[in-house]
């Protein structure tokens, strides 16, 4: 990769961590086929903000949601038989969440009721699902992961139109993971993780899509995971292999390196605090989450409309 200028470096800094009461102690089937059964007290993902300034995070092998505060304390909101990973909001009383054992799920907040919302396509079972993000109009665009990856690039990316209907976008993707759209909601991006890789997938007026490429190229272990887009149009993307998280600019050309501290696996990601300048990210290993303030603003993030 050439560039003109080399991107500026920044340290993450530790927000808040997991507290000791709430770190497992048990063995998880989630862990043992996803981590090779390393000990793993927790596994965080799924950061998002509420209106209010509470971030929300799921913890996937033991089905937990927590909310932190933005004094960085925890409260356990929901406990529940799943493997939950991304979640964003369905309104201002409801997560969704992306969940690899049982499909999407509804979270009342209030009462921290865990209900199916969609569990499965034309009664096939989803291969396990990973993130998830609304447009504008109420569309919910997911991926469903599993494990595949370049031995098996069969991943999918789905859209639920607010309508109930639901479209199969993408069908060869090895290991789809984080999606985000562009500010204008023409342009999917799509973390590939197991290619180490982020694809441009246009979003044509017709519902289809055409000319899918790739837009962004990583390298290391385990490639790109969470993504996120700020109010310039930047592509903000988490590299847990790395322990780093891109900015990149249009030509995908990284203008900033947030650094973690060293073995901090650098999952995912959320705009947050003061004008949503600042940007928080799961070190999901670790049970923490860090935290670096940018240039530029993250834009809010669009909510569902109806239930299929």
């Amino acid at each position: 990769m050439f560039l003109l200028q080399p991107p500026k470096v920044c340290e993450l800094a530790l927000f808040t961590s997991l507290p000791q009461r709430f770190r497992k102690r048990v063995d998880s089937v989630w862990a043992a086929a996803n981590r090779g059964g390393q000990p793993t007290d927790s596994f965080l993902e799924g950061p998002v903000f509420d209106r209010h300034g509470n971030l929300y995070v799921a913890d996937i092998p033991f089905g937990r949601v927590f909310r932190i505060d933005a004094a960085g304390d925890w409260t356990l909101v929901a406990e529940y038989d799943g493997e939950p990973n991304g979640l964003k909001f369905l309104d201002d009383a409801t997560l969704l969440i992306a969940d690899y054992k049982n499909g999407l799920m509804q979270l009342d907040l209030a009462s921290g009721n865990v209900r199916g919302y969609l569990d499965r396509r034309n009664t096939e079972r989803f291969r396990g699902l990973n993130d998830l993000v609304f447009d504008g109009a109420g569309a919910l665009y997911f991926t469903d992961q599993g494990q595949t990856g370049l031995h098996d690039p069969t991943g999918r990316l789905y859209r639920l139109r607010p309508d109930g209907k639901l479209d199969l976008l993408l069908a060869n993707v090895p290991s789809p993971n984080g999606v985000c759209l562009s500010p204008d909601g023409r342009v999917l991006y799509l973390a590939v993780t197991r290619a180490n890789g982020v694809w441009r997938v246009p979003l044509l007026p017709d519902g289809s899509v055409a000319k899918v490429g790739q837009f962004f190229t990583s390298y290391g272990p385990s490639g790109p995971d969470g993504l996120a887009i700020d109010e310039q149009g930047r592509l903000i993307v988490a590299n847990p292999g790395l322990g780093y998280v891109w900015v990149l600019n249009a030509r995908a050309e990284p203008e900033w390196i947030l650094r973690g501290p060293a073995g901090a696996s650098t999952t995912n990601i959320a705009f947050g605090g003061e004008g949503r300048r600042t940007l928080f990210v799961t070190d999901s290993t670790h049970g923490n989450v860090l935290c670096a303030r940018l240039d530029t603003a993250g834009p809010p993030l669009h909510q569902g409309r109806s239930a299929p």
